[in-house]
C-alpha cells in the first residue's frame, strides 16, 4: 500500500511538476522594474512607519517624546499622510509582489556561504511580504472601523510595522548589489534578468512602471479628501466626508458610549479634583464661567480630520480654580460605560495649553449629545480618540 502511494504521488508530479524560475518568460519579471518599484514602495513604507510612530507616541501617555502641542494641525497633517500613503502603497506592493515571485521558484544554492546569503534574503522576504500584507489590510479595515479579531490592533500594527520597516532594510541590503545595477542602467537592460525572461509584452516595462505609479496616485486621490477638503467630491473610498453633528463627523455615538441617560441627567456634575481640594460644576456653573473660543481641527487615527470652531472654558481656567500647580498631567474621566479610552491621560504640556478647552459648544451652538454634551476635551494636535467627550471627572495627578 505504501509502495502504491509512492507510485501515485511520483506520477503526479511527473505529470505537474513544480514551477521554477525558467518558466516565467516575461521580460516584466525583471530586477529593472522591481528595483524602481521598490524605490516608491519604500518611500510609501518610510513616511507610513515615521507617521504611523508619531501617532503611537502621541496616544501613550508614557512616551520619551515630548509631543508638542503646536502648530494645532500638525496630527492631522501627519495622520492624514499616513492613512493615505499607506492606501497609495497597495497597487505598489501588488505590482512589486508579482513582479518578483518567480525568485520563489529559484534554485537552492549549495555552498555554505551562499546558502547563507540566500537564507537571509528569504527570511528578510518572508517577513517583509506577511508583514506588509497584514499592515495594509488591517489598516485598511482599520479606517473603515470593522474589526473581526481579538487582538489589539493599536499593539499589533505598530508591532508589526518595526517588523517590516527591520525586514526591509535587510532586504535593501542584502539586494544592494542588484538595486544599485538596476538603477544605474537603463529600465530595458538585461545584465541581471533570468535567461529565460525573453518574452515581450504588450505593455513595456517603462509603461508598466508608470501604470503602478499612476494606480498609487489614483488610491490617493480617492482617500485623501478624509483629510483634504477640496478633495472630498472626488475622494469616493474616503472614510469620512466632512459631514456629521454639527458639520464635524463622529465616530462613536452617545447610544454607543452607553451615555443617553447620565449625560442628559439633571444631576451631573463635573468633578475637578486636586489632591485634598475638590470641587463640582454643574453645565450651568461652567457656563458662567469665562469662556474662550478657538478654530481646531479633531483628527482621527483612521485618517479624517475636520475643523471646527470650539468654546468653553480654558482647561488651565478651571484647575487653577482648585489650586493646581503648572506642569502637572490630568486623568479625564468619561461617562462612557461601554468601549475603550473611557479613562485617558493629558500630558502636562496640554494641560497648560492656552487653547486647550473643557468645551461647552461647537460652531456656534450647544454640544450636540454625540459630540459629548454637557463637555468635552478638545485640545491641539491631539488625536481624535484622546479628545474625551461626556467628561465626568478631571484629576491632577
Amino acid at each position: 500500500m505504501v509502495e502504491r502511494l509512492r507510485e501515485r504521488v511520483q506520477r503526479a508530479m511527473e505529470a505537474a511538476p513544480l514551477p521554477h524560475e525558467g518558466r516565467f518568460t516575461s521580460r516584466l519579471h525583471s530586477p529593472a522594474v522591481a528595483a524602481r518599484i521598490g524605490v516608491w514602495l519604500g518611500v510609501c513604507f518610510l513616511l507610513t512607519f515615521v507617521t504611523g510612530w508619531l501617532s503611537h507616541e502621541a496616544q501613550n501617555p508614557e512616551t520619551w517624546v515630548p509631543f508638542p502641542t503646536q502648530p494645532a494641525w500638525l496630527y492631522q497633517v501627519t495622520q492624514g499622510v499616513h492613512v493615505v500613503v499607506g492606501t497609495a502603497s497597495i497597487p505598489l506592493l501588488l505590482l512589486k509582489l508579482w513582479t518578483v515571485y518567480p525568485k520563489l521558484f529559484a534554485p537552492i544554492p549549495t555552498r555554505a556561504r551562499r546558502l547563507l546569503i540566500v537564507g537571509i534574503e528569504r527570511a528578510s522576504i518572508a517577513a517583509l511580504v506577511a508583514s506588509s500584507i497584514f499592515q495594509v489590510v488591517t489598516g485598511v479595515m482599520n479606517a473603515a472601523q470593522w474589526y473581526p479579531w481579538e487582538f489589539s490592533f493599536r499593539a499589533t500594527h505598530y508591532a508589526l510595522g518595526w517588523v517590516a520597516i527591520g525586514s526591509l532594510g535587510i532586504h535593501i541590503a542584502v539586494k544592494l548589489p542588484v538595486i544599485r545595477r538596476a538603477l544605474g542602467a537603463d529600465i530595458d537592460a538585461v545584465q541581471d534578468d533570468h535567461p529565460a525572461a525573453t518574452r515581450p509584452s504588450t505593455l513595456s516595462r517603462r509603461g508598466l512602471v508608470n501604470s503602478a505609479l499612476l494606480a498609487s496616485g489614483i488610491a490617493m486621490l480617492t482617500t485623501a479628501g478624509s483629510t483634504v477638503p477640496f478633495l472630498r467630491r472626488v475622494s469616493v473610498f474616503a472614510v469620512r466626508s466632512g459631514e456629521g453633528p454639527q458639520g464635524i463627523p463622529i465616530n462613536r455615538s452617545a447610544r454607543a458610549a452607553g451615555v443617553l441617560e447620565t449625560a442628559r441627567a439633571d444631576s451631573y456634575e463635573l468633578t475637578v479634583v486636586n489632591g485634598d481640594t475638590r470641587r463640582t460644576f454643574s453645565r450651568a456653573d461652567l457656563e458662567e464661567l469665562p469662556q474662550r473660543t478657538h478654530d481646531l481641527p479633531i483628527a482621527c487615527v483612521e485618517g479624517w480630520s475636520a475643523t471646527g470652531s470650539w468654546s468653553g472654558v480654558v482647561l488651565r481656567d478651571l484647575l487653577e480654580l482648585v489650586g493646581a500647580p503648572m506642569g502637572r498631567d490630568v486623568r479625564v474621566v468619561s461617562l462612557q460605560t461601554r468601549g475603550s479610552f473611557g479613562r485617558t491621560i493629558l500630558p502636562h504640556q496640554f494641560v497648560d495649553e492656552p487653547q486647550t478647552l473643557i468645551a461647552l459648544s461647537l460652531n456656534g451652538s450647544e454640544l450636540s449629545i454625540d459630540h459629548g454634551f454637557p463637555c468635552r476635551l478638545i485640545a491641539p494636535n491631539r488625536p481624535g480618540v484622546l479628545q474625551t467627550k461626556w467628561i465626568t471627572r478631571l484629576e491632577v495627578l
